[in-house]
């Protein structure tokens, strides 16, 4: 997906300034999908109101300068459904903390446990706030659907990471009594 269809689909749930939209992809609705920045988002913003597909209205604030809220426009709505229509990419995992693992014989096996407890623990508090969620009524059908699978696949991971945990600290153990030897 690209950084005008993100903005477009932000913009179909409401009007929101261009740090709104920024605060959807870091920790909104949005935020584990993808990441778009302040550099990308404002250039497809202004792109987007050029060509009509977006609205702009100058909000006054006190003491700063006046702030653009953006709205999609009909024109932009029929070009958001018409990229959600395209067939999507496959998904792509990127993971510091998977590639970190895929090395763990060569980390200390407390290091290694430590990892694993604290994405253990991260993941539980993300279940914690996406269960918590009183917004089953409030979000559209296909979001609450996404919600649902977000909330299975993160459990099913931090059941994983729990079931094999010291799994791998045994083999990691086992590695350092062998290079050791």
């Amino acid at each position: 997906m690209d950084v005008r269809t993100l903005c477009l689909g932000v913009l179909s749930r409401g009007e929101a300034s261009g740090y709104e939209i920024k605060k959807a992809f870091e920790e909104g609705p949005f935020s584990h999908f993808y990441q778009a920045s302040f550099g990308s988002i404002y250039p497809a913003l202004n792109a987007l109101s050029t060509e009509g597909l977006v609205v702009v209205r100058a909000q006054a604030q006190d003491k700063r300068p006046d702030k653009k809220i953006y709205s999609i426009a009909p024109k932009g709505r029929n070009v958001l459904v018409t990229a959600l229509m395209a067939t999507p990419a496959p998904d792509a995992m990127r993971s510091d903390f998977l590639f970190i693992l895929s090395f763990a014989q060569y980390l200390p096996p407390d290091r290694v446990d430590q990892l694993i407890g604290e994405r253990i623990a991260w993941y539980r508090e993300m279940l914690t706030r996406m269960e918590g969620c009183a917004c089953g009524a409030t979000i559209p059908p296909g979001a609450n659907f996404v919600r649902g699978m977000g909330i299975a696949v993160y459990r099913a991971a931090a059941d994983y990471l729990e079931s094999h945990r010291e799994e791998l600290l045994a083999q990691i153990g086992e590695a350092d009594l062998q290079v050791a030897e």
